[in-house]
């Protein structure tokens, strides 16, 4: 693996990324457990997610899954070739042009809430008390929008400024505050649900108080600019309409698999739900880090036009990214049914939920590493200001994960909804880089396919070895449970990384490095040091 500038500062941005995102992830899922204790999978749970979902699919697309990525290469372009001075004006222009568009989205978006339930769990119906608390919780927690995505633009500006930390961390705050909203807001309600919407606006509020110190201390202060015509605001503008399906086309499929979900049998939802958050863990923790560390960089070397760079700095996040994600694959295919038990069933989440999730997450982990090589992608492109082939790509993926979502639900159920997504991921994964292949060059397509050769032999033999052990440990899907469960599946979780990690050594996979970095830098911070 490259040792050169661009490489080892990807690294380090990865690791404190990583680092925070694993940290946000772990609270992420006790935050999870504690939901399925009290609201299992009933009609409550499935409101909620339902709720939540449309404000969170509004940020993904809208927010982190577009804003971000067409802010960061305009202002590092004007980091790079104009100073932080004219850099700092244009984060105040956008700042004031965005808060004004959010305010008026969530007032609008709170009155035209009923609509937006009945498009997005047409199951529902238009009436009765499902759909009735479907749309408070929405209106509850849609201002969240605005507040998230006043996020992703500070993310933007600290990402440009090469500070990761603060916005990697602001997810541990909305995880935090929906935990104690459980135990201390829900129980004083007359519907005890909608203390765990109250507790995402305190998140919320939470989140954006973080980074204000880190802005400051970063040279940003605002002060309201109002300038719409502004060059910066244009070209942002440009990349951002597009970006709404190119970067974001994953939240849109879930969207669509939400509303097919809801014509299924009651608890399609909340199994799709806890599947995707178990494939949220490896996909956020690792492939996000790296590609949200990896566009900083990326974008300054499409700025300085050094093409070079440009594709040494992609070849060494998408090596990344598989490395890990590929073991990642294998593990959930193969511990899916035992770790499903372990953290959720519980409480209202019986043994049938457990079945149920277990079968979404494998169909989920399918096309786990398209999920995560399309965000390393999609980051390449908006650094080049490549605009119109990811809404190409992204438009034949939605199209295709409809298809199959329709010829798989009746078969598979909710299980096809899950698999229909991972094929149409797969196909977007490679036309993007088909794509991206003409833009920059073939040269770095030998390293990464040798990397990614070595990275598969390593999990199909952790995978082969996983299961041979499973079968002699674990009993059905319920399984041992307390101490006796976190302990057996800790050991083949342990053991997994190991055999993960001694084949990788033998057949030299350089990445390894990447792991030792990034184990030191987690050493020196839960040990405190700098």
């Amino acid at each position: 693996m490259g040792t050169d500038k661009g490489s080892r500062e990807v690294n380090k941005a990865a690791g404190v990324v990583g680092f925070f995102t694993l940290m946000s992830r772990i609270l992420g899922l006790v935050r999870d457990m504690v939901i399925a204790r009290f609201f299992g999978s009933g009609t409550a749970a499935d409101a909620f997610f339902v709720a939540f979902r449309i404000p969170n699919l509004l940020r993904r697309l809208f927010a982190e899954g577009s804003l971000t990525i067409a802010f960061i290469p305009v202002f590092t372009e004007y980091l790079a070739l104009k100073g932080k001075r004219d850099a700092m004006e244009v984060a105040s222009v956008v700042t004031t042009l965005l808060s004004l568009i959010l305010a008026i989205v969530t007032v609008v978006g709170i009155l035209v809430s009923p609509w937006l339930v009945r498009v997005q769990a047409f199951g529902f119906g238009g009436s009765g008390y499902k759909y009735e608390l479907t749309v408070l919780l929405t209106r509850i927690m849609f201002p969240y929008i605005m507040l998230v995505s006043l996020v992703a633009l500070f993310m933007g500006i600290l990402n440009s400024l090469r500070h990761f930390a603060a916005p990697a961390a602001a997810p541990i705050l909305l995880n935090a505050a929906i935990i104690a909203g459980a135990y201390l807001i829900s129980p004083m309600l007359e519907e005890p649900i909608a203390g765990l919407a109250i507790a995402v606006l305190i998140g919320g509020i939470l989140q954006v108080m973080l980074q204000i110190p880190w802005l400051i201390k970063g040279g940003f202060m605002f002060r309201p600019l109002w300038e719409p015509l502004h060059p910066a605001v244009m070209r942002i503008g440009s990349l951002m309409l597009p970006a709404i399906y190119g970067s974001a086309v994953y939240q849109v499929n879930q969207f669509v698999g939400t509303l097919l979900a809801s014509l299924l049998e009651e608890g399609s939802v909340s199994w799709l739900y806890y599947a995707d958050r178990l494939i949220q863990f490896p996909l956020g923790v690792f492939a996000i880090a790296i590609s949200t560390a990896a566009l900083p960089s990326l974008a300054t070397h499409a700025a300085e036009k050094d093409l070079e760079r440009f594709r040494s700095t992609f070849a060494h996040a998408l090596r990344l990214v598989f490395f890990i994600t590929l073991p990642s694959m294998a593990g959930l295919m193969v511990l899916g049914d035992p770790l499903i038990a372990l953290f959720f069933q519980r409480g209202a989440f019986d043994s049938h939920s457990t079945i149920m999730t277990a079968k979404a997450l494998f169909f989920y982990a399918v096309g786990l590493w398209a999920f995560s090589g399309i965000r390393v992608m999609v980051s390449a492109f908006y650094a080049l200001q490549d605009t119109r082939t990811p809404v190409r790509v992204a438009t034949l993926a939605l199209v295709l994960n409809v298809a199959f979502s329709l010829l798989l639900m009746n078969p598979l159920k909710h299980g096809g909804l899950a698999l229909s997504l991972s094929l149409a991921s797969c196909v977007q994964f490679l036309l993007l880089g088909y794509y991206l292949k003409e833009k920059i060059g073939r040269g770095y397509m030998k390293i990464i396919a040798v990397s990614v050769g070595k990275a598969f032999f390593a999990s199909a033999v952790m995978g082969a070895v996983l299961w041979m052990l499973l079968c002699f440990t674990w009993e059905g899907s319920s399984g041992p449970g307390g101490l006796k469960g976190i302990i057996l599946l800790g050991g083949l979780v342990g053991t997994g990384a190991f055999i993960y990690l001694l084949i990788a050594r033998l057949v030299r996979s350089p990445e390894l490095s990447f792991v030792g970095e990034v184990s030191r830098f987690i050493i020196r911070k839960v040990a405190g040091g700098r």
